[in-house]
């Protein structure tokens, strides 16, 4: 995917639709974090809603830092090469700088092993009321093809993509408050297999971690296009649904640790006894 020319369309649209929903945040952050920002294609939407805002640009590998980093690259007589707030790139594990008041991260939540984990680095990365806002595939995303592959014998066609109210969960455990998530179902489709594979196979192909696991045939490939291809509708096309699931919700306040013992002094609760036995006065 880092030697692709641009991310892939699907990023791009969610990217498009969740930059819509910025409008509804009245806080405009001094400093925002674009979690791999360069397949999440949201750089552009985030620059023009917060154009003086400091962003950080974090990148999984080295080879998509280096793409974020060429898109950002100005001849060096340009005026925004030499801006105080000129986005910086950073690898994914170095150091970030902390008390972001946003954390941007479009459709990549999915390719995450762990992602209790991560919604904790992000807690930590955030300034108190600082808000984060993400999309990822869902559970219904590629139904059809999930059930083709079953129904063949094939193993696996996709990760198994965590559910919304879940990941709202997880979002609590990590120390976040008010999260809010929803979904909404995109179904696209191709005019054949091979149109429809490439598309795919920009998405990144099949990452599922029980997939088969040596090198698929020639046979097997044409058998896979003749069954995608009985899945056309009578219009000729080929339908896949995608269902992405939004969220957002704010780093709260750290919470007061509460002691395992607390102690009383006994005036204190000879004085509480007395209150509760008086009798009112009329």
């Amino acid at each position: 995917m880092a030697r692709a020319d641009e991310a892939p369309w699907l990023h791009r649209e969610v990217a498009r639709r969740m930059a819509e929903r910025l409008a509804i945040i009245k806080l405009q952050p001094a400093l925002l974090i674009d979690w791999w920002s360069w397949l999440g294609a949201g750089s552009e939407a985030l620059a023009q809603a917060y154009p003086d805002a400091q962003r950080v640009l974090v990148e999984p590998t080295p080879a998509l830092k280096q793409r974020s980093e060429a898109a950002l690259a100005r001849p060096w007589w340009s005026p925004k090469r030499w801006r105080s707030n000129a986005p910086r790139v950073r690898l994914d594990g170095e150091p970030l700088p902390q008390g972001a008041q946003l954390l941007w991260a479009n459709m990549m939540l999915h390719a995450v092993a762990d992602p209790p984990a991560l919604f904790e680095r992000w807690q930590q990365a955030l300034a108190v009321d600082g808000f984060v806002m993400f999309s990822c595939l869902g559970p219904g995303t590629l139904r059809e093809l999930r059930d083709l592959y079953a129904r063949l014998g094939w193993g696996e066609a996709t990760p198994n993509f965590v559910d919304m109210h879940d990941l709202g969960d997880m979002l609590v455990h990590a120390g976040f408050a008010d999260p809010v998530m929803d979904q909404e179902v995109l179904t696209l489709q191709w005019r054949d297999a091979d149109a429809l594979l490439a598309e795919l196979r920009s998405l990144g192909g099949n990452a599922a971690p029980h997939r088969f696991a040596g090198c698929r045939t020639p046979r097997w490939r044409e058998d896979l296009r003749r069954a995608l291809d009985g899945l056309a509708s009578d219009q000729g096309r080929i339908s896949l649904s995608f269902e992405v699931a939004y969220g957002h919700a704010l780093r709260a306040a750290p919470r007061a640790a509460v002691a395992a013992e607390t102690r009383v002094p006994i005036s204190d609760m000879r004085a509480l006894i007395r209150s509760r036995n008086a009798k009112p006065v009329r």
